[in-house]
């Protein structure tokens, strides 16, 4: 009787891409989205979940982003500076777009990855932009369209 083998992932198999990706007029959960996939590697036929199969994005011009509604004004960011009781801080996005517009895509990108160990390397593999230039054109970078 044919049994059939279960195909397992290792590291040393895995073939990484450089995407890059402009963000220009492009909606932050949607584009949240394409990218944590591309991250965690649900593009590729040989996905493994428990793997870092996924490929590196580049992602430029970041303070373009759009949101639908009137999420500039409502939608609100906290953080908590430690060590400090008590002090949360808190942005609307149209005063996160001012300061650090990075960090809009950021957090909407890391909020649907693992929140484990697996999810922080895939994270890791997220560089973002402000402008449209960026440092990595020594790995090639493919453009991906959404």
């Amino acid at each position: 009787m044919y049994t059939q083998k279960s195909f397992v992932l290792k590291p040393a198999d895995t073939n990484k891409k450089w995407h890059v990706i402009d963000a220009t007029d492009k909606v932050v959960g949607r584009l949240a989205t394409e990218v944590a996939g591309l991250l965690r590697g649900k593009n590729n036929p040989q996905y493994t979940p428990h793997t870092d199969s996924g490929d590196y994005v580049v992602i430029v011009n970041v303070e373009k982003v759009k949101f639908t509604g009137k999420k500039w004004d409502d939608k609100v960011y906290y953080r908590h500076e430690p060590g400090f009781v008590g002090n949360l801080k808190q942005r609307t996005a149209k005063e996160q777009l001012e300061k650090h517009p990075e960090l809009i895509l950021h957090k909407a990108i890391k909020g649907m990855l693992s929140k484990n160990i697996l999810g922080r390397e895939q994270l890791g593999k997220l560089k973002l932009y402000v402008g449209p230039h960026h440092p990595h054109t020594g790995q090639k970078p493919e453009s991906y369209s959404l």
